[in-house]
């Protein structure tokens, strides 16, 4: 493939009526580089998770018989992911992509644009992709992805940012990408400790950390206990995953949920979510998925694992420098929760928050739909500090 400038695709496109097939659709074309003519054909025909699967590799299929590779490797990349845990073909065509792409693009590779380490951690290895800055270095930036990440699709990100005078370290951690998928290395809370793996190795200091979706949470935290990060960029909104899950829900709802775990009432929670998974795929898919990603046994141990992962408990320990990005039609978090972040912050060096709208086509969840101007505004947020 020939090396073009890097360049973000602008919108959201109506696609499918239930939300969160229809993000993960844009998310296809925005972020993975699928074709909107060939997500349009099948958009419709996506009714649950085996639907997804079957449209999403048949898509692949196709690309690949035309010779179109870019676009085959966005469709089996997403392909794998409304397939459940258990799914020998989850691991099967997340391997494939991953494979597709490190060939299709290895041009990067070969150059010594970009580099690829393992990085030792406890029993297993950190893949890192680093890139230095095309001109003189304003700053280090530390990137990683979120709940459902995997660090190819940061890729252009890390180049982007790598164009405009920064060195760039983008990994994944426990929970993520081929270190779950792969390695069988399920989350953990801690994320200070993949940090400092990762910082020590590297020998990196005074840097600014950036993470997208979940990353919004475990970036924060893992600067409360790493002071050789100055700079935060929390890319959602994020003070605790139960509160995060709990926004989406009804009042009454949340109310209900909340009493019984306080009341440890695990068969009528495991019971609940049960019954919606039944009303609702989407649903299904993100209790199955988590349950794995987060090693819980039951639907009752994951929202207690949930718990775990949030900022309010560590909020007076960072004292950096942190911008928070949030979007005000975010399916997945309700905006409204940001005062819980802001007020847990109360010993940070400067705090900026920037909500982004529908006029600025990047109301969506991490802001897709204008990736550049996001980006844009978290360099200038850099610059400023600096």
């Amino acid at each position: 493939m020939k090396k073009d400038k890097i360049t973000f695709k602008k919108g959201i496109y109506n696609l499918n009526k239930e939300p969160n097939f229809n993000f993960q659709l844009n998310r296809v074309i925005m972020w993975n580089e699928g074709n909107l003519e060939d997500v349009k054909e099948i958009s419709n025909k996506i009714k649950d998770s085996d639907s997804w699967k079957k449209e999403l590799i048949n898509l692949g299929d196709k690309a690949v018989s035309e010779k179109r590779i870019k676009e085959a490797i966005a469709y089996y990349r997403m392909s794998e992911f409304f397939m459940y845990d258990d799914d020998l073909d989850k691991v099967r065509y997340y391997k494939l992509a991953v494979d597709m792409f490190y060939d299709y693009y290895k041009e990067y590779f070969n150059d010594g644009t970009v580099i690829k380490y393992k990085v030792p951690y406890e029993d297993i290895f950190l893949p890192v992709l680093y890139t230095k800055s095309s001109g003189k270095v304003k700053d280090t930036i530390l990137l990683q992805g979120g709940n459902d990440s995997y660090m190819e699709e940061l890729f252009f990100v890390m180049i982007y940012l790598s164009q405009h005078g920064f060195d760039v370290y983008l990994f994944e951690g426990p929970g993520q990408g081929g270190v779950m998928r792969i390695q069988g290395k399920h989350f953990i809370s801690q994320w200070e400790k993949p940090v400092k793996v990762i910082l020590d190795y590297f020998k990196l200091k005074d840097i600014t950390i950036l993470g997208a979706s979940l990353g919004g949470m475990l970036v924060p935290r893992a600067a409360a206990y790493e002071k050789r990060i100055k700079r935060v960029i929390a890319w959602s909104i994020f003070p605790n995953f139960l509160s995060v899950i709990l926004s989406t829900m009804k009042c009454s709802d949340q109310r209900i949920l909340k009493l019984l775990l306080k009341i440890h009432a695990k068969h009528i929670v495991n019971l609940l979510f049960n019954i919606a998974t039944r009303k609702d795929p989407s649903v299904e898919w993100g209790l199955k998925h988590g349950m794995y990603a987060y090693n819980a046994k039951s639907p009752y141990d994951y929202a207690l694992k949930l718990n775990e992962y949030k900022i309010t408990d560590v909020g007076h320990l960072i004292n950096q420098d942190i911008l928070i990005i949030g979007a005000s039609e975010d399916h997945f978090i309700n905006y409204r929760i940001f005062s819980e972040e802001l007020n847990c912050l109360s010993n940070v060096n400067s705090l900026t928050f920037r909500l982004f709208t529908t006029k600025e086509s990047a109301s969506n969840h991490c802001n897709m739909g204008n990736a550049k101007l996001v980006i844009d505004t978290m360099i200038n947020w850099i610059e400023e500090r600096l």
